[in-house]
């Protein structure tokens, strides 16, 4: 038996809402969702799992509908889901109003039930969250029972407020598989028994690494896993160095440079670091040349000659700011507030003058 494990999909994020993509990364998010769907009916993939969050808030009844439209061209693949911490079953939740497709088992019940495939002598065990937080940790009593084939652990959870998981409790439940969600990077908790597929898609800035869905197969020995990188884009954080020497325009190069060196589909996230010269102002806002930039952030500090600007105002209000962060590391938020204060006063003596 061969599945697909996929969890926080996340439809209808909206990562970089307000910036320049316009709705691109929400509508990414759904083609690859589709995708996967595509890529079971290709392989005719047994079974696909689905460990919680498909939605990234209550799913409306006309996105479940278009959702169980496409589960319902599978010609093969069982489709197994669970609601997680951001889709949770409310009372009046959409996903209890659906008539699934035939073959999709959808397990929205609060407490530990399961789906028998007949045809893969097969169950699947999961429960749905009915509330955003879970602190119990419940799946250290779900024990499989072992009167099917196989079974298969379908949860989702694993820090201190969405159901605590320990990887000794996991091992002793008895599955032939147990599939994560929640946490978005993917990671193996125990090797071919228990893993996280990781988000199919990174949804924001801090998500980097590569991002997919998990591919297993099932027989006699045991499980297989492995990873698959799918997502369209990833999140990059590039670190650059700047020195005294170094303009707008050459720093504007030097970002285009690196971007197109790591991949112009991709998102980043820029740090800047090292010494500027004090005279130079960097439009940050201008660096994104291919307007994939997320964020910038500018922790340089300008190249003043600190002792002898000490020297020079050890009576005023300059040396007295001077004197007292001048010892403090370079990195330290004292320094960096050093920094921008003598600007500061700097500016306005120059204003004055």
């Amino acid at each position: 038996m061969n599945f697909i494990q996929i969890a926080d999909v996340h439809l209808g994020a909206a990562p970089e809402a307000g910036r320049r993509d316009d709705g691109q990364r929400e509508k990414e998010i759904w083609d690859s969702f589709y995708k996967v769907i595509d890529i079971c009916e290709e392989k005719q993939i047994d079974l696909l799992l689905i460990a919680g969050d498909l939605f990234h808030r209550q799913p409306l009844l006309r996105e479940l509908k278009e959702v169980n439209y496409h589960f319902g061209k599978l010609s093969r693949t069982k489709v197994v889901l669970i609601a997680g911490n951001h889709d949770y079953i409310r009372k009046d939740s959409r996903y209890l109003q659906i008539a699934w497709s035939e073959n999709v088992y959808p397990l929205f019940e609060t407490t530990l039930h399961r789906a028998v495939i007949e045809e893969l002598d097969l169950a699947v065990y999961g429960f749905s969250y009915d509330r955003r937080e879970i602190r119990e940790a419940r799946y250290d009593e779900a024990y499989a029972p072992r009167d099917m084939k196989y079974e298969i652990l379908l949860a989702h959870g694993g820090d201190e407020t969405h159901i605590p998981i320990k990887k000794a409790k996991l091992k002793a439940l008895g599955y032939d598989y147990v599939a994560l969600g929640h946490i978005h990077k993917p990671q193996m908790v125990l090797k071919n028994y228990a893993a996280f597929s990781g988000s199919l898609e990174p949804l924001d800035q801090n998500e980097t690494g590569r991002h997919g869905f998990l591919l297993g197969e099932i027989t006699e020995k045991g499980a297989q896993i492995r990873f698959v990188p799918f997502a369209k884009r990833q999140y990059i954080h590039l670190h650059l160095t700047v020195d005294i020497e170094m303009t707008h325009g050459a720093l504007r190069g030097k970002i285009k440079e690196e971007i197109e060196k790591n991949g112009t589909a991709e998102l980043y996230k820029i740090i800047l670091e090292g010494q500027r010269d004090p005279e130079i102002v960097y439009d940050i806002e201008d660096l994104d040349y291919y307007g994939n930039i997320v964020e910038i952030l500018d922790h340089t500090v300008p190249a003043y000659h600190y002792e002898q600007l000490y020297e020079r105002n050890k009576e005023n209000l300059l040396g007295r700011l001077i004197g007292h962060f001048m010892e403090c590391e370079p990195e330290s938020i004292e320094y960096q507030a050093m920094c921008e204060g003598v600007s500061a006063i700097l500016a306005a003596m120059e204003e004055r003058s």
